[in-house]
């Protein structure tokens, strides 16, 4: 929709391309500051997405094909990415009956399997290679740089805001001492890592056919 959009607004957006887009970059910017100060694990999540769609608006506005192809890269890389960390942040709520950071501490220690689960959504999120998460970025990234140099200072902020905040969510929720009321928490079901699973078994297929969706 807003690639068709830009598309149809091509005459008048030529002239508000810059401020439209220093305002998508700044967005991206504000999104990882104040997921940095976020204590609902839920907000974190939902900040988070609306910064990477921060980055999809920016890139579709330059409306170049590397842009096209790394926003539509990056939204489906992020579609995956985000469910899977919503569908992880219920399976922590279900037990804690919480949805604050510091009151599901150390759950890698009472559920160790999903752990595991949390580290690969975290490490898509930050865009670690060889993730299509990485790929849509990148090619974002080069073709705001290519349309203008100083947009490389609000993308390689807004990266490593990212970084920072995922690690902060991944470290707050997996390591520390356990609060007293999650000692005895119900064990992870089938159905739940089958659910996990479902979101990491397209992202790895993509990883080796990415060209699925970059339209080559």
């Amino acid at each position: 929709g807003i690639i068709r959009m830009t598309m149809t607004l091509a005459p008048p957006l030529k002239m508000l391309s810059y401020p439209f887009m220093m305002l998508a970059l700044w967005g991206v910017i504000m999104t990882g500051f104040i997921c940095l100060r976020q204590t609902d694990l839920k907000s974190l999540i939902a900040y988070s997405s609306v910064g990477h769609m921060g980055l999809v608006i920016a890139a579709t506005l330059t409306r170049t094909e590397w842009a096209c192809t790394g926003a539509i890269t990056l939204m489906i890389a992020h579609g995956l990415t985000s469910s899977m960390l919503f569908c992880l942040a219920n399976t922590n709520y279900e037990r804690t009956n919480s949805r604050t950071l510091l009151l599901a501490r150390n759950m890698q220690l009472l559920l160790p399997l999903m752990g595991l689960w949390w580290f690969s959504a975290s490490l898509t999120n930050m865009a670690l290679p060889p993730t299509i998460n990485l790929m849509g970025e990148l090619t974002i990234i080069a073709s705001l740089f290519n349309w203008s140099n100083t947009t490389i200072l609000m993308t390689g902020l807004g990266t490593l805001l990212t970084a920072a905040y995922t690690l902060y969510m991944l470290i707050t929720t997996q390591w520390g001492e356990s609060p007293s009321h999650t000692k005895t928490i119900p064990p992870t079901h089938t159905r739940e890592h089958l659910l996990m699973m479902l979101h990491m078994v397209p992202m790895a297929l993509l990883m080796v056919k990415p060209e699925l969706i970059q339209g080559a």
